[in-house]
């Protein structure tokens, strides 16, 4: 069992930057791919960012050019750095840890997810 803990989100007016943390509770933290999803109530849980275990990445068209997804296998830690913060990024944001190689955001592919840290963008 992998324990995922969000962290960094909070309130930031439009046009502003913020940087979400995602701690893994496992020594193996180097073989899974990571995602960062987000939600907003009533609408479906939706794929921002993934990284493989070498690093490779993928993005929602949404957010290209503006969120920029990292791992740090070393502090079993994966990051989400999100500038130019528009309001319809206002959302809860959630981690999630799948144990093979994988870019694409299908919810059912990852094995763990974290309980969400929330992220308010005003306009």
């Amino acid at each position: 069992q992998v324990q995922l803990v969000e962290s960094g989100g909070g309130l930031v007016r439009a046009g502003g930057s913020l940087r979400l943390s995602c701690a893994a509770s496992t020594r193996t933290f180097s073989t899974y791919s990571m995602g960062w999803f987000r939600q907003v109530p009533g609408k479906e849980r939706e794929g921002v960012a993934a990284i493989t275990m070498s690093g490779t990445t993928n993005y929602a068209e949404s957010v290209k050019g503006r969120f920029t997804i990292s791992r740090d296998n070393a502090k079993n830690t994966v990051y989400l750095n999100m500038t130019t913060l528009k309001p319809e990024d206002t959302a809860a944001y959630f981690c999630a840890a799948r144990r093979f190689w994988g870019l694409d955001f299908n919810k059912e592919a990852y094995n763990f997810w974290g309980q969400g840290t929330q992220v308010t963008v005003s306009s």
